[in-house]
């Protein structure tokens, strides 16, 4: 299965035959209960929607794509939804240390339900929290778009909301149009693709193709059984062919 179809800047990359270390791009993706975080995520990586998830199971999800032409490995992380109690916005301990594995957070709510919306100002201050200097760039994503008659949200609060975090603002349907999910994290992986990569992962790479490079001269590329086979083959009946000539 093609992970993204009609595409020139996302799409599947054949694994080489000796794989070098992929860079990764992480994504946290962070929001109310019910709101359909997993079913984007789901969604983008796979083009499939499907509507009955185990709901806070806070999965991580990984495919190997190749975003502007580089090969990457995407790794999206959903996360248990947070919830208002009267002590404040509760978000677990795991979405947190999502927020500070993270490359960027995908915060989202539905357009039918406003208490996820009110959750996004409090979530986007957790958020740089928990980031402390390194916050990561954050995008807002209102998803059930196509629940029009049940919508709680005007779709002008979406954008003024972005616009006073200063971050981007995508209303999709996971449901109803893929292609709207991909824009919204195809825009982001590029964005994350253009960045220099995370020191952790820079030494990672270079130590393991350092390694790969003093073993490749060492450790000869194994043959096939039956070219081996065939060449043994090959030698017997020469020799035979040599002491028939020989006893003439």
């Amino acid at each position: 299965m093609r992970l993204i179809q009609n595409m020139t800047t996302i799409a599947e990359y054949p694994a080489p035959e000796y794989p070098v270390p992929n860079r990764v791009i992480k994504i946290a993706v962070i929001g109310g209960s019910g709101v359909g975080k997993t079913a984007l995520v789901v969604r983008f990586l796979t083009r499939r929607f499907i509507g009955d998830y185990e709901r806070n199971a806070g999965n991580l999800y990984s495919r190997e794509v190749q975003v502007d032409g580089e090969q990457v490995t995407i790794q999206v992380q959903d996360t248990p939804g947070a919830e208002m109690t009267d002590n404040g916005i509760s978000l677990p301990d795991h979405a947190s240390c999502s927020v500070q594995w993270a490359d960027a957070v995908v915060l989202v709510y539905s357009v039918t339900d406003r208490r996820s919306f009110d959750l996004i100002e409090q979530l986007h201050q957790l958020v740089a929290r928990a980031g402390g200097a390194n916050t990561p760039p954050v995008i807002l994503l209102a998803n059930k778009a196509d629940l029009v008659h049940l919508r709680r949200v005007d779709s002008q609060q979406g954008p003024l909301m972005a616009g006073t975090l200063g971050c981007s603002f995508y209303e999709v349907s996971a449901s109803e149009d893929y292609s709207q999910v991909h824009g919204a994290f195809h825009r982001l992986c590029c964005q994350l693709a253009k960045q220099p990569p995370a020191a952790s992962n820079s030494s990672n790479s270079s130590a393991s193709a350092a390694t790969e490079k003093r073993r490749s001269p060492l450790i000869p590329r194994p043959k096939s059984p039956n070219m081996q086979d065939l060449k043994r083959r090959f030698k017997q009946a020469l020799s035979a062919k040599v002491r028939t000539v020989t006893s003439v």
